[in-house]
């Protein structure tokens, strides 16, 4: 296992969210672009290659998430959480099946997708958003998976420190170029 991080989970889930909003992204533009417009074709191909490569990322997402959920280290209130972002991620997997398996067959039927399949991937499209939303809670709220937390400094620590920042960049810069 690469030490930065304690499991591959974080590594897949950003991909499948990734393909699958951009799927059914792809799939409410070809709804809205004329029937005849060749682009819309093109469009409705990549929406269904993102859909099924998005959903083969989410199967090895939630692989990664069961190894995640049994191995990282966690106290009664973020085990809850992850329990939480763990059934929901199991139900939206399962939600997703049917709308992968109809793209199927409607492309080896040469069908092109209606209306009403376009609005149905919403559906998911917000288990996903809210399996997403809960899987960041348990991380950021919870520090589920971070191998360390950083320590505050003090209580009036500030973030206002862009000047600083490229001042020492661009000093660094300099040395670096004279050779010191």
């Amino acid at each position: 296992m690469i030490e930065i991080i304690p499991n591959w989970h974080p590594v897949f889930v950003h991909f499948t969210i990734g393909l699958l909003f951009t799927s059914i992204l792809l799939f409410l533009v070809t709804q809205i672009l004329p029937n005849k417009l060749i682009l819309r074709d093109q469009l409705r191909i990549v929406a269904q290659w993102n859909l099924w490569i998005g959903y083969a990322m989410a199967l090895i997402t939630a692989v990664f998430g069961w190894f995640a959920y049994n191995s990282v280290t966690h106290d009664a209130p973020s085990h809850e959480a992850m329990t939480l972002h763990r059934n929901w991620a199991l139900f939206t997997l399962g939600i997703f099946l049917p709308i992968v398996i109809w793209s199927a067959v409607s492309i080896r039927q040469r069908i092109n997708p209606a209306w009403i399949f376009v609005l149905l991937l919403l559906i998911p499209a917000s288990f996903l958003a809210r399996t997403g939303w809960l899987g960041a809670e348990a991380v950021y709220r919870f520090g589920l998976g971070v191998m360390s937390l950083p320590k505050a400094e003090d209580k009036d620590h500030a973030h206002d420190d862009t000047d600083m920042m490229e001042e020492k960049s661009l000093g660094e810069h300099v040395q670096h170029n004279n050779g010191h």
